[in-house]
C-alpha cells in the first residue's frame, strides 16, 4: 500500500521550512511512512509507521486547532516532529513545519495572530515564532543550553520559560590539573534519577519579550538547588501565568539529597513578577500538590493534590482555591477516581476533568461550587487531554486499536468525531483483532474487569496460543491504551489471544481496590493474574498447554514471581525491566518514597512485618522452582531498576540449566525509545515466545523480518 503526505518523499531544498532562505540540500524530511503489509496484518514495522499526535492548542477564538505529529523512521533511527494547524471542524487542514528539525510545544500568542514553538533549528532547543498561515518563522530566543518548554504571558509581553542549571561543581572543574576526571563526588542520596545522574535541576525562567529576542532574564529560583518543574516527568503544565500577567505559578518539591528521596511533598509556589517575592501556596498540605491553573477571571486557582506524603499513588483529587480568601475546595470529594488532567471553562466554575474509571479513561464536568461530577462520554477508549472549544470539547482519544487522535466531543451527547484522521487510511489497511471486556471472578469473591484481545479473522473452531499481559506500574489502569512497546494488538496480530486483567492495585476501580497491593507484593494481585488466565485456559479456543506470560518493570516483577509459582501453567515467560531481587531493588532505586511505602519499609527491620513479608516474596528465593523458558529484556540506562535486576534473574535461569535468553540494551532506559531498538524487541519478542508456544514445540522460530 502506498501512503502520501507532504513531506514524506521530498528532500529539504524541495520542500523548505517555511521562512528558510537556505538552499543548502538537506537529507531526506522524515514524514509519513509507507509500510509494506502483509494480509492487513500489523508488524512492528507498520506499529512504528503511525503519525503520533502530541500536544495540541485551541486557538483564542476557538476556531483553529494547532497541534504536532511525530514521524519515525527505522533506517535513519531517528523521530521527526512537526506543527499542524486545521479548523475545529477538521477542514482545512495545513503542514506548518516541513523539517528534520524539532518542532514541538506549540502554542497561540498574539490574539491568534501567531504561534509560538520550539525549534532546534540552530542546534538547542529555542523559542520561534511563525504566522498561522506559514510565513515568517522567525527565532526570538538564544539562550545557553535547551528551552525545555515555555509560555507567552497573557499579555505577550513576558515569556515564562523553562532550563536547566547546573548543580555543583565536576571533579575536572573542582582540580585544575585533572580536566579529563569524570568520577562523581557523592555525599548524598538522590544522585540519580529514572536514566540521568542528577547534576542539573530544571528551572523557570521569566523574561521580557522586545521584538524578536529575550531581555532581562530572570531565574525565578536563582540559588536555589531544587526542581521546577520536577522531574522526570514534569513539564510546562506545572508552571502558569495569572490572567493580569503579575504572578506566576509553579510546581516544587523544595527538598534535597535523602529528604527529596523520601517525600512526596510537592506545593504551588507564587511568585510576584513586581516584588519578586515568593509564597508557598499549599503549606500544610503533605503530597503531591501540582499543575496549578488559574481561572479565566483570575478569582480562583486549580490543581491536583495527593493527600499523603509518600504515596505516589495516592488518589490524585481535584482542588480550587479562592484566592482572595484563600478558601480551599475539595472539589473531587465524592467521586472515587483521579483527577488525571483538566481545563477551565470560560464560566469559571466548570472545570473538565479527564479521569480514569473502570478500564476507560472518560471526560467529566466538574462544578466547583456544588462539586457536582458528571460524565460527558463513554465508551470503549481512552481520553488523553482536554480542551474547551467553540461549543464542544477538543480532545485526544486513543483505544486498544487505534493510536491517538484528535476528536470533537459534543457536550450534550458525548457523540465524538474524529478531527485530525491522521492514521486512518493506515488502519483503513489494518485489520485489528476483536477486543472483549470480561469481568472475572476472583479468589475472594469479587469482580476484576480484564480485556481480550482475540487475532484478526478470529476462529472460535480452532485453538490458539495466549500471553498473559502483566501490568507494570504496580498502580497503572489496564485501560484501553494504546502503545508502541507493549501492544496489545500487535500481539494479537502474531496469533496470539491476549489477557489482560486490571488485578488487584490499579486505579480506576476505587481505592479499596487500588491500595490493597501496597505491602503485598506477592499476594492477592498474583492470584488475580491466575484468575484471569484459568478463566481464558477453560475456553475451547485456547490452548492450555500453550500459555505464555509477559509483562514489564512491575510486570516484569510479576512474571519474575509467577515462574517461582504457576504451577505448570505457562511454557514461557519474557520479563521486561523486572524486579528479581527485592533486597537489591530497595538500595539499588532512587525514588525511596516509592520503595518505603509499597515494600513497606527496609529488610533489615525485623520488626516491621509487613516489609518482612514483601521480601519474603521476593521473586528470587523462588528459584528453585523455576522450570520453564525465560527471556530477560533490560535498558542499562534505567536507573529505576537497574540491568543488574535483569541480569540476575537471567544469570540465574542458566545456572539452573533452564532454556533462556537475554537482550540488553546499551542507550536505552526504563523504557526502549530508539525506533531500531523497538523493531529488534519486538522481533525477539515473538521469536522467543514462537519457539516455545508455536508448532513444532520447542523448535527454533525464524526472526521475523
Amino acid at each position: 500500500m502506498a501512503i502520501a503526505i507532504i513531506g514524506s518523499m521530498l528532500s529539504c531544498n524541495e520542500a523548505k521550512r517555511p521562512g528558510s532562505s537556505s538552499d543548502q540540500e538537506q537529507s531526506e524530511v522524515i514524514g509519513k511512512a509507507d509500510p509494506t503489509m502483509a494480509q492487513g496484518r500489523m508488524t512492528a514495522e507498520v506499529l512504528h509507521s503511525f503519525g503520533r499526535i502530541g500536544s495540541l492548542s485551541v486557538s483564542p477564538d476557538r476556531r483553529q486547532i494547532l497541534y504536532q505529529v511525530t514521524y519515525i523512521s527505522i533506517p535513519e533511527n531517528k523521530t521527526n516532529s512537526e506543527l499542524f494547524i486545521m479548523n475545529s471542524d477538521g477542514s482545512g487542514k495545513k503542514q506548518l513545519t516541513i523539517s528534520n528539525t524539532q518542532e514541538t510545544n506549540g502554542q497561540w500568542i498574539d490574539a491568534g495572530r501567531k504561534i509560538a514553538f520550539l525549534s532546534n533549528e540552530t542546534g538547542t532547543s529555542q523559542i520561534w515564532t511563525i504566522n498561522p498561515g506559514g510565513e515568517g518563522m522567525t527565532q526570538i530566543s538564544n539562550v545557553e543550553g535547551d528551552i525545555d518548554g515555555f509560555i507567552i504571558s497573557p499579555d505577550g509581553k513576558k515569556v515564562l520559560f523553562i532550563r536547566k542549571v547546573p548543580l555543583g561543581k565536576k571533579p575536572g572543574e573542582q582540580y585544575d590539573d585533572l580536566p579529563a576526571a569524570t568520577g562523581r563526588v557523592i555525599d548524598d542520596l538522590m544522585y540519580k534519577h529514572w536514566d540521568q545522574w542528577v547534576e542539573s535541576v530544571p528551572h523557570p525562567f521569566v523574561a521580557d519579550l522586545e521584538g524578536h529576542r529575550l531581555t532581562h532574564i530572570v531565574d525565578l529560583m536563582e540559588g536555589e538547588p531544587y526542581e521546577s518543574p520536577m522531574a522526570p516527568f514534569g513539564g510546562i503544565e506545572q508552571l502558569a501565568w495569572s490572567p493580569d500577567g503579575k504572578t506566576i505559578a509553579y510546581t516544587s518539591r523544595k527538598k534535597t539529597g535523602r529528604a527529596y528521596a523520601g517525600s512526596t511533598n510537592s506545593d504551588i509556589y507564587f511568585y510576584d513578577l513586581e516584588s519578586g517575592e515568593t509564597r508557598n501556596m499549599t503549606e500544610g498540605m503533605m503530597g503531591y500538590d501540582i499543575n496549578p491553573q488559574f481561572s479565566p477571571d483570575g478569582r480562583y486557582l486549580a490543581w491536583q493534590s495527593m493527600e499523603r506524603d509518600g504515596y505516589e499513588s495516592d488518589k490524585n483529587r481535584l482542588f480550587v482555591m479562592e484566592l482572595s480568601t484563600g478558601e480551599k475546595t475539595y472539589v473531587t470529594e465524592l467521586f472515587d477516581y483521579n483527577t488525571d488532567a483538566f481545563a477551565w471553562e470560560s464560566d469559571n466554575k466548570t472545570i473538565y476533568m479527564v479521569s480514569q474509571a473502570k478500564g476507560t479513561t472518560q471526560l467529566y464536568a466538574a462544578d466547583i461550587t456544588t462539586k457536582a461530577i458528571t460524565p460527558l462520554t463513554s465508551g470503549m477508549h481512552d481520553y488523553t487531554s482536554v480542551a474547551p472549544g467553540d461549543g464542544m470539547l477538543i480532545a485526544g482519544r486513543q483505544s486498544l486499536s487505534q493510536p491517538t487522535e484528535i476528536y470533537a466531543v459534543d457536550l450534550a451527547t458525548g457523540e465524538a468525531t474524529n478531527l485530525s484522521q491522521e492514521n486512518s487510511e493506515l488502519l483503513a489497511n489494518l485489520t485489528m483483532g476483536a477486543v472483549e471486556e470480561r469481568w472475572i471472578e476472583t479468589t475472594d469473591g469479587k469482580q476484576m474487569l480484564t480485556w481480550v484481545v482475540y487475532p484478526p479473522d478470529f476462529d472460535a473452531t480452532k485453538q490458539y496460543p495466549a500471553l498473559l499481559y502483566c501490568q507494570g506500574g504496580p498502580q497503572d489502569m489496564v485501560s484501553q491504551f494504546w502503545s508502541y512497546r507493549w501492544n496489545l494488538q500487535l500481539m494479537a496480530a502474531n496469533g496470539y489471544i491476549v489477557v489482560a486483567p486490571n488485578r488487584r492495585g490499579l486505579p480506576g476501580f476505587g481505592q479499596e481496590w487500588l491500595e490493597q497491593i501496597s505491602g503485598d507484593y506477592g499476594g492477592q494481585n498474583m492470584k488475580d493474574y491466575l484468575s484471569a488466565i484459568d478463566a481464558l485456559a477453560k475456553e475451547p479456543y485456547v490452548d492450555a498447554n500453550r500459555l505464555g506470560c509477559t509483562g514489564a518493570s512491575y510486570g516484569g516483577f510479576s512474571v519474575y514471581w509467577l515462574a517461582g509459582h504457576h504451577e505448570g501453567r505457562f511454557k514461557a515467560f519474557l520479563a521486561h525491566a523486572g524486579i528479581f531481587n527485592l533486597e537489591a531493588q530497595y538500595l539499588e532505586t532512587e525514588e525511596m518514597w516509592f520503595a518505603n511505602w509499597d515494600m513497606g519499609g527496609p529488610y533489615w527491620d525485623q520488626r516491621n512485618a509487613t516489609a518482612q513479608r514483601t521480601y519474603e516474596n521476593s521473586p528470587h528465593r523462588f528459584v528453585d522452582k523455576w522450570d520453564t523458558p525465560i527471556m530477560v529484556t533490560h535498558g542499562e540506562r534505567d536507573y529505576r531498576i537497574l540491568a543488574s535486576q535483569g541480569m540476575m534473574a537471567f544469570n540465574a535461569a542458566q545456572l539452573r540449566g533452564i532454556p533462556s535468553r537475554m537482550l540488553i540494551f546499551p542507550d536505552e532506559n526504563h523504557w526502549i525509545a530508539r525506533p531500531q531498538n523497538g523493531v529488534l524487541f519486538q522481533r525477539e519478542f515473538f521469536r522467543w515466545f514462537d519457539r516455545w508456544l508455536k508448532e513444532p514445540a520447542g523448535a527454533e522460530a525464524e526472526p521475523h523480518e
